[in-house]
């Protein structure tokens, strides 16, 4: 064989080495984030936009007797997109969100990451692209303990990254307003309200 001809072989072996190990990255995993410890702590989770809608909706794990379990909930956006959460047992809140053009759904992502019980629902509510949840936990919540972790979080755009706020020791939230054109949304209980913001996000601290 003349040079070129062996050069050229070797060009081609290269191209198909390369796009080898190119199909052999991973991406788009999800990072879990570890909950703070303080009191009206809030923090950030991120999931990667790989635009893989191909996986099928999980449901919570945790036994519930009778229909619909409050550890699973599900909310429609206006363009057809929807979110779903779930609680998954010793291991926190979960996020998917549904593609109407892929017809699936994303990789199940943690949301909050916590051993504790979960008590109570789930809410969900969305309003022109913003959405936004809460969930709470307890150590002993399946016996009939309050909770001792209250978790909001909001999400806009391609819901690839979530805002969330942490608050101890509180009863948990009961009611989500999210303002005309999802810039604001107003968690409330009584007299206490946190607030989230598009330009801001949630505040430091309550």
């Amino acid at each position: 064989m003349n040079r070129t001809g062996a050069g050229a072989l070797a060009v081609g072996a290269a191209a198909v080495l390369g796009l080898v190990a190119g199909c052999g990255q991973s991406v788009g995993q999800p990072r879990d984030d570890a909950h703070g410890a303080a009191r009206g702590g809030t923090h950030q989770v991120t999931r990667a936009a790989t635009g893989d809608h191909s996986y099928p909706l999980r449901k919570s794990d945790i036994p519930w007797s009778g229909s619909p379990s409050p550890f699973n909930a599900q909310v429609k956006l206006a363009d057809g997109r929807r979110v779903a959460m779930h609680y998954m047992k010793g291991q926190g809140l979960f996020v998917q969100d549904y593609s109407p053009s892929a017809k699936g759904w994303s990789k199940p992502a943690v949301v909050y990451k916590t051993a504790t019980d979960a008590c109570q629902g789930i809410t969900l509510k969305a309003k022109d692209g913003t959405v936004a949840a809460f969930g709470d936990f307890a150590r002993y919540c399946a016996d009939g303990e309050p909770p001792t972790e209250s978790v909001a979080a909001v999400a806009v755009g391609p819901l690839t990254k979530w805002d969330k706020h942490l608050t101890k020791d509180f009863d948990g939230w009961e009611k989500i307003v999210v303002a005309p054109g999802g810039k604001k949304v107003t968690f409330s209980r009584g007299g206490d309200t946190l607030r989230w913001t598009k330009a801001a996000g949630f505040p430091a601290n309550r």
